[in-house]
This record gives structure tokens, sequence and C-alpha cells, in this order.
């Protein structure tokens, strides 16, 4: 603690003795790995040609303030003294100094192309000065064809779609359609795993930390296949047992649906164990449920050696929904599933006003044709391992580091202060993410303990920005 005092004052000392009125931060020097003394050498950022305009709006002392007075006090900030973002530019984001910061969180995995990629806002733009709104009830070729291209991303018979607002819509959305097509009310999810915050998604969502208490009936919590602290290790066929059992003991022997994460996001990147899905997938049809992959995280090349994050586990799903992703920050999400399960949408109206929305639609459809043309999923991929290489041989030298775990740009640090217990280092992971936002970096963090690094950036991260975030996590554990 004393060493990182000791930064602070020569930080401090550098700004003062500078003729240049403005503050200067570690996320500053750390563009030209500025030795501070012969303790301490700052990683230097990787060089970037951006410079953002100045900006001239409200100072983060005055929305915070604001914020406080007319939003809901539910809303929560990261860091001790909030971040006031301003501009965007691929992986980086800037404040309201105009100092950079490398964006290893991407809006909870949601930037998938890169801030204000051109290609998207140009789609956007010029969708938005031609027609804005229109709804569904007229015909507009830019829903169309963005449908016909996101079925061609899917496996087999996942070819009609329906387009919502977010990804706890959609996943409401696909729950419903799998106990309407069975007529069985029972679905079985994951403990740990999240799908949203209407009635349905929270029924479904298995962590206490974000479920009211209200009516959420129908929903059996299965064992979670987690191959760092669960009972079998990475056994996945063992823990789809329990599965089997709920169908068994807990069920008429007729179920609704199965809904999961490939790769469990909130619940801390958490990858279901190999075979875990296989197994299960064939309790619950045979038990007369639908399987629904909930890759509302996981989907649109994130993890680098797929497309969807299903299909790590060579299974076809009955419905699939998705959001984040699949528009770089707009509002948008959808449900794919087959023509037969789609029917049941017919048997009453049902009318989303925003849904396929022309602007939304657009920047969708910009979006599946970058990830294309860039190829960002074989970076997701390639970078991916690098960093994940970079992060095991940090978990050498760092006790700290309990477990290092994901695939391609969806990555899960575990910190624990014990690693044979297991430990959650839960006040050691914000210590750290505020030191590194000092440096420069931003990063998530999750797991039903808060003690894990969530790394999700942006597709277009590259191997000198693997190295600035490694090198800045190493830096600040060394300080501790």
């Amino acid at each position: 603690m004393k060493k990182i005092q000791r930064i602070f004052q020569t930080t401090l000392t550098l700004s003062h003795t500078n003729s240049n009125p403005t503050p200067r931060f570690l996320s500053q020097l750390a563009h030209s790995q500025t030795t501070l003394n012969d303790d301490f050498l700052i990683p230097k950022m990787p060089h970037f040609d951006y410079t953002p305009p100045p900006y001239t709006g409200p100072s983060a002392a005055q929305i915070l303030k604001k914020r406080k007075q007319y939003l809901s006090p539910s809303l929560f900030h990261f860091y001790n003294n909030p971040l006031n973002l301003v501009d965007g530019k691929m992986q980086y984001l800037y404040d309201e100094h105009g100092r950079r910061y490398l964006d290893a969180f991407g809006g909870i995995a949601t930037v998938c192309c890169g801030h204000c990629h051109p290609d998207v806002v140009e789609a956007i733009v010029n969708q938005t000065k031609r027609l804005q709104h229109s709804t569904v009830l007229y015909l507009n070729n830019v829903i169309a064809d963005f449908a016909e291209a996101l079925a061609s991303k899917l496996p087999g018979d996942l070819k009609v779609v329906y387009f919502t607002n977010s990804g706890t819509e959609a996943n409401e959305l696909a729950l419903m359609m799998a106990r309407l097509y069975t007529g069985c009310h029972d679905i079985i999810s994951i403990r740990n795993g999240y799908h949203g915050n209407a009635a349905g998604t929270m029924g479904a969502t298995a962590q206490s930390n974000y479920k009211f208490n209200v009516v959420q009936s129908g929903v059996h919590h299965a064992l979670n296949p987690d191959q760092y602290r669960g009972v079998f290790g990475s056994d996945g066929v063992k823990y789809a047992k329990d599965v089997q059992d709920i169908i068994d003991y807990g069920t008429s022997g007729h179920v609704g649906g199965f809904i999961a994460e490939a790769i469990q996001g909130v619940g801390g990147i958490m990858e279901l164990a190999p075979g875990y899905l296989p197994a299960v997938y064939d309790s619950v049809r045979k038990a007369g449920g639908l399987c629904i992959a909930d890759e509302v995280q996981s989907g649109f090349a994130r993890t680098g050696s797929h497309f969807w994050g299903f299909k790590a586990h060579g299974v076809v799903p009955d419905i699939v929904t998705m959001a984040k992703g699949i528009g770089n920050g707009i509002p948008i999400g959808a449900v794919v599933t087959t023509s037969e399960v789609a029917k049941v949408l017919t048997y009453r109206n049902y009318f989303n006003t925003f849904g396929g929305n022309p602007v939304c639609t657009a920047g969708g459809l910009a979006v599946l044709r970058v990830i294309e043309k860039e190829k960002l999923q074989q970076n997701a991929s390639a970078v991916g391992s690098y960093l994940k290489e970079r992060l095991t041989a940090l978990k050498e030298k760092h006790e700290i580091i309990g477990d290092v775990r994901g695939r391609g740009l969806m990555l899960g640090v575990e910190l624990v202060t014990d690693r044979q217990l297991k430990t959650p280092a839960k006040a050691e992971i914000v210590h750290i993410m505020d030191q590194m936002r000092e440096l420069g970096v931003l990063i998530g963090k999750g797991g039903f303990h808060g003690n894990v690094f969530r790394i999700t950036p942006p597709l277009c991260f590259t191997n000198e920005d693997a190295d600035f975030l490694v090198g800045v996590m190493d830096y600040t554990m060394s300080k501790m």
C-alpha cells in the first residue's frame, strides 16, 4: 500500500511541476511508459491514431448529482470516483478530460465491432435520415434482409426470426414459446445462470442477487456444471444426471424446456463442463421439452472458435436467443427458432412495437457484415488464445489468481485469497480494478461473489492491447 501511495504522490508532483494546468493521471503517464522511480515502470498503452473533440458538457460531479436526484437509486456505478465517458473509438474510450482507456469490458460483452465503427454508424445514420420507425405492420426491406442474414448464421431448421429490444425480452419470449409449444409449464435452468429481470426470466435466473421476492413459478434450478468449484470437476455427464433427477422427481415427467448459457456471463465467465449439454438436451427432449440456447453474451463470434457458444458443445437447440453483440450497442435482441415452433405465436396476437425497428435492424445488418469483412471471429480466436495464455502465465506468478477460464474474447480471471479453500477475494478485486482504471484499463467484474474479472472487449482487440492489459494487471498485483 505504501508503494501505491508513492505512485500517487509522484503523480501529483509531476502534475504540479508541469506548466499545463490539466491534472496528470496514471492513465496519461501510461502512454509513455514513464518510470516514476527505480521500483515502478508503468506499462505502455499501445499507440492509437485518434484524438477526440473537446468536451464542453457537464462534469462527472454534476452528472452524478443529477443522476442521484432524478434516476432510480437502483443504478450503481463502477469505481469510487465514477468515470464520465464521452467518446469512443474502436477498442478505446475517452473521459471528459480526453484521457484514453483500453476497454476490456465492451459495455458488458456488447460492443463487438468496436466503438462507433464507421460502417455501423453510417448504416444507422442513413436509415435514420430516411425512415426511423414504421412498425412491422408495414413492409420494409431492412428487417427482412437482416432476418435472412441472421438465419444464414444458424444451423439446421433455425430459420424463423422474431426481433425484440433486449436479451431479457428475447428470453422471456423464448420461455413462453417453449411452454406454449409443449403445453407444459415446467422449465429447467442452471444455478448461477442469468437470463434477465422480467417475470419469467427472473424465475429462470438462479442468483439471489438478481431475484426479487415476487412470484416466480414453474422453474427448477439444476446443479451448475462448474469446472472450478463444482463437485464433479469437468465431468459434464455427472452434472447432467441432476437434470434427469429433476425431471423424474420434481415434475410430472414432462417439461416445457431447458435454458442455459454456454458460458455464464454474469455468473463469472463459467464455461459449462464438456459433455453436459449433449446429455441434458437428450434428457429434456425425451421429456418432451425444448432446448433454449441463451446466446445473449456468448454469441456473434465472441468465443472465437465458433459464431455461437452452443456450437462448441456439438448441440443444436430448438430456440436461440440473442442480444448485446447483435447491435454493437443498439437496443435490439432476437429469438430464432424453427417454423414449427414459431407457429405458437399465431394462436393469439403477439406484437412488439419496436421489435424490428428499421434503424436497429439496419445497424444489426451492418454488424454482421463488419464481423465477416474484418474477420473478427478469427481475430477473437487468435487474440483471445494469446490473451488467455498470458493470463494463465500470470496465474503462476500471483497467488491471488485462482482460475483463468473462458474462450475467445470472453475470459474470466477469478481472484481468491486462498487457492486451497478458494476464498473469494472480494475486497482485493475492487482495489485492483480501481488501480487498473488509474493505469488506463477498464475491466468488468462478476460472479456470484463478485470476485471474477470479466474480460469481454470489442472483437477488434489486438495482441498489443492484450499485452497492455496483462501488464497493467501484473503491475497492479505486484504492488499489493
